[in-house]
């Protein structure tokens, strides 16, 4: 058997933590979602940021552990709702693809708390080398019958320097990740904790970062320095998450910082679709899934961006190529970009109450939807500078008990 020299990152997985990765697991299949993050009852728990009604019980915040690890995260409710979705055509900044507005109705959900990390966001990274690790040890084997369901780990880094030119200090935002890469991220997470991660709906976001106000920021516009990091006051880096003000939801970081991905794709007519559609529409019916593989929507503003660029309704496309201008790997990595906008790029986690019930619309969140993305890596896996595996709850203690890590 091959033995691997990894980083530390599988210990001992409490045997709690299993059955409650194997809970969600099944719950996948129900559409409900057991705890964490829902306590039955009437009298409302009292939490930070405050509970959210549902059904006969309350979301509530709640911290998760990537499992074989002791990295945690922190998921914060966020209500169910009706918002308009853009800006209005007064908005000082706004472009013709922020309109016209439309009214979408949005479900409750978990959020992030703050963008995802180096910490987080590396424990992926290191996959490259475990699934490459348990390939050559004969054990949880990719075929053409299960890659359907396979998560593939980014490439190496092929110049670390760029990447993390901005620092790599675990709680800095992750960046530089394209979405397909942060999809990937949301299906290995799933994966391990039995629970349905993803990223979120644009509309979801805006809904999410507004917290309730219809100003261009969630905040007063004068104090804006308070919530985010943005062209006036971040030094031309990013920043440890979390360190400024959140917003009324507690939702740290959705102005500046790192922008962060969404599902959607950024049309030349804005949300005209949507707003041909009877109101309020629902955010399922609000997404432009995506097809091309350019312009995949990004939002929030990063720490490079004036103010305007970091409003509430503010969006920008993807621009894959450009963003991969000095790779010289061919076909271009997949999973990283090289280019300064990409600097400030990173992402968010979402999680829906009621889980897809249909397999098929959860792969969806997950896996590529482009031919040419599905190429690309491919092409990078048949050379071994990519790696695939099979991820679910047991996939730590299985890796420690065959001494593939250490």
């Amino acid at each position: 058997m091959r033995r691997t020299m990894l980083k530390p990152l599988f210990h001992t997985v409490l045997i709690t933590s299993t059955l409650v990765g194997l809970l969600g697991a099944s719950s996948l299949a129900h559409g409900q979602e057991p705890s964490p993050g829902f306590v039955p009852g009437k009298e409302r728990p009292d939490t930070e940021p405050p509970a959210v009604k549902w059904q006969d019980g309350w979301l509530v915040p709640y911290e998760e552990t990537i499992p074989g690890t002791d990295i945690t995260f922190k998921m914060v409710p966020v209500p169910a709702g009706s918002f308009t979705l853009g800006s209005p055509a007064t908005e000082d900044g706004r472009d013709e693809t922020e309109g016209p507005a439309c009214e979408v109705e949005v479900a409750p959900f978990w959020m992030g708390a703050c963008e995802v990390t180096w910490a987080e966001y590396k424990s992926f990274m290191r996959m490259l080398e475990l699934f490459a690790a348990m390939e050559s040890a004969g054990v949880r084997l990719v075929t053409e019958e299960n890659q359907v369901d396979a998560v593939t780990a980014p490439s190496a880094l092929y110049d670390p320097t760029t990447t993390y030119i901005n620092g790599e200090e675990p709680q800095q935002p992750a960046v530089t990740m394209t979405q397909y890469a942060a999809r990937q991220y949301t299906q290995w997470l799933s994966g391990l904790t039995g629970r349905f991660y993803r990223l979120p709906a644009e509309a979801e976001w805006e809904y999410a970062c507004r917290a309730g106000t219809d100003t261009p920021f969630s905040c007063p516009a004068e104090e804006l320095a308070d919530y985010a990091w943005f062209s006036e006051n971040a030094d031309d880096t990013t920043h440890l998450v979390g360190q400024k003000k959140p917003n009324a939801w507690g939702l740290y970081d959705m102005h500046g910082n790192a922008s962060e991905w969404v599902i959607d794709e950024l049309g030349e007519d804005g949300y005209a679709a949507i707003a041909a559609k009877p109101a309020p529409v629902a955010v399922a019916d609000a997404i432009r899934w995506p097809t091309e593989v350019e312009s995949r929507v990004i939002r929030g503003g990063a720490y490079y961006d004036e103010a305007a660029q970091c409003r509430a309704a503010a969006r920008r496309g993807s621009e894959d190529e450009a963003w991969k201008d000095v790779d010289p790997n061919l076909p271009k990595s997949p999973f990283w970009y090289t280019e300064e906008p990409a600097l400030g790029i990173g992402m968010r986690l979402v999680r829906p109450v009621s889980t897809p019930a249909d397999v098929d619309a959860r792969r969806r969140w997950w896996q590529a939807d482009n031919p040419d993305i599905e190429f690309d890596v491919d092409d990078r896996v048949s050379q071994g500078r990519g790696s695939r595996g099979l991820v679910d709850p047991a996939l730590p203690k299985e890796a420690a008990e065959l001494g593939l890590t250490e």
